[in-house]
């Protein structure tokens, strides 16, 4: 482990990207510390754990989702903020005397499209308060560093971002292959000593290093009242767990592709990740191949691995485009073709089992809502439907957002007429209420962004 930590540590001198600090309206001394953190690439901050007083708490109160569900104390945001300035004190007070306890984290399963289940942690109230704060400070350092592939938890930065860069990136690029893969549950087999280890490389604070320790090893209670102690992992639904993601695979994969892999490419290759999942593009066979055979290696030394089932190697070109071969990133699914004037183009689509999966959700809603007023309901459903075209509304994608606009509409008709035994539209009657309720139609969403391509 000592080899790969200095590996690690000579790959973090190589690279600090060019990028300002966090934005203007926030504590000044996150300012100071991004500023440190870009103009010193080797400087560790130490007394980061002091800066978790009461000023800087309250700041990061309003800033926390007071809906969000509580934890295993039962606090509500509601509850707490009755009493605002005495409990951050005390929680204040409890942090300075060291006598702070992470509390257990309450498991809750949501269901996954293919049919599992993902788990998500829920930390209690004061928990989510000081990783809040904590994140703000690791992400004043990190950004500085975190390099342009990276487009996961970030601020001004988008998985959209990430798909409109990529689609740039193989139009006007000369890549001929693809490598598509995602981490094995990235977030229960993160491991925690090489993540304290990446963490010591710019924090020289063992107080702050001790808090992350704490989250990271925090009982989690799951729903049959079983509590358990990990060893790997940190809870998604963590205010921390985001940024900590990011910084380990800004070390296990961002900086070694940038350092490692292109330099002893023979052609170009760029990589695009968004947390776990991630997409690599070559120029040359023998370039993606190599990569494909070292990138389990390669996890492996960080205790990960690769999903078989979502990790392969395809020829992508625009020299091909009528070979079909699709690749599946964040929700769309790319693909050569050719346009109306015989021109290959990098085109996007709503991925299958995402249009489908929405199309059920849609339909859900309509039936459990259908009781609604119809001014409340339709308002509501142009709702859901604008939400589907900000992210969906990408240029090429037409075709897809009707197929979902003309589901909901027929979900509609056919469950409000089924409110009672008497019918409530003809079609003809239910075409003149989506005109004037101005049912959301389908558009194009996409902002166009300038992209210098290097």
């Amino acid at each position: 482990m000592g080899k790969d930590l200095t590996e690690l540590r000579n790959l973090h001198r190589q690279l600090v990207p060019d990028r300002v600090g966090p934005g203007e309206h926030e504590p000044t001394f996150l300012r100071e510390i991004a500023i440190k953190a870009k103009a010193n690439k080797c400087h560790r901050f130490q007394d980061l754990y002091r800066y978790l007083n009461v000023e800087y708490l309250r700041w990061c109160w309003p800033q926390l989702n007071r809906n969000a569900a509580a934890g295993v104390d039962g606090v509500t945001a509601v509850a707490y903020e009755k009493e605002l300035k005495a409990n951050i004190e005390a929680l204040v007070e409890r942090l300075r005397a060291k006598r702070y306890r992470a509390k257990w984290v309450r498991r809750r399963y949501i269901p996954k499209e293919d049919g599992k289940e993902r788990p998500l942690g829920i930390p209690a109230l004061e928990d989510k308060l000081i990783q809040l704060a904590c994140a703000k400070l690791l992400s004043a350092i990190y950004e500085q560093e975190f390099l342009s592939c990276s487009y996961s938890y970030r601020p001004e930065r988008s998985a959209l971002d990430g798909v409109r860069d990529l689609t740039f990136d193989l139009q006007y690029g000369v890549y001929g292959y693809v490598v598509e893969a995602d981490v094995k549950g990235f977030f229960d087999h993160m491991d925690h000593d090489w993540l304290l280890k990446m963490l010591s490389l710019r924090i020289d604070d063992q107080a702050f290093l001790d808090l992350i320790r704490k989250w990271l090893k925090a009982g989690i209670l799951e729903t049959d009242g079983e509590v358990i102690h990990p060893d790997t992992g940190t809870p998604q639904g963590g205010i921390v767990s985001p940024v900590l993601a990011n910084v380990y695979l800004h070390y296990v994969l961002d900086l070694w592709f940038e350092k490692v892999v292109k330099p002893r490419s023979r052609g170009e290759a760029i990589m695009c990740r968004y947390a776990d999942d991630a997409v690599w593009a070559f120029r040359y066979r023998e370039d993606a191949e190599r990569f494909y055979r070292v990138l389990p290696k390669r996890l492996a030394k960080f205790n990960l691995e690769v999903a078989s089932e979502k990790t392969r190697i395809l020829r992508f070109s625009r020299f091909h485009p009528r070979l079909k071969q699709r690749f599946v990133f964040l929700g769309f699914e790319f693909q050569w073709k050719l346009d109306r004037q015989g021109v290959p183009r990098v085109k996007r689509r709503t991925a299958r089992k995402r249009l489908q999966a929405a199309c059920r959700r849609i339909k859900e809603w309509i039936k459990l809502n259908r009781h609604l007023p119809g001014g409340e309901f339709f308002e509501r459903l142009n709702a859901r439907l604008r939400g589907h075209y900000n992210y969906y509304g990408v240029r090429g994608n037409s075709h897809s957002l009707y197929r979902f606009y003309t589901w909901a509409i027929n979900c509609a008709f056919k469950w409000l007429n089924r409110r009672s035994w008497r019918r409530s539209y003809t079609w003809e009657q239910f075409g003149r209420v989506i005109e004037f309720v101005a049912l959301a139609r389908p558009c194009i969403t996409e902002i166009p962004r300038r992209r210098v391509f290097a």
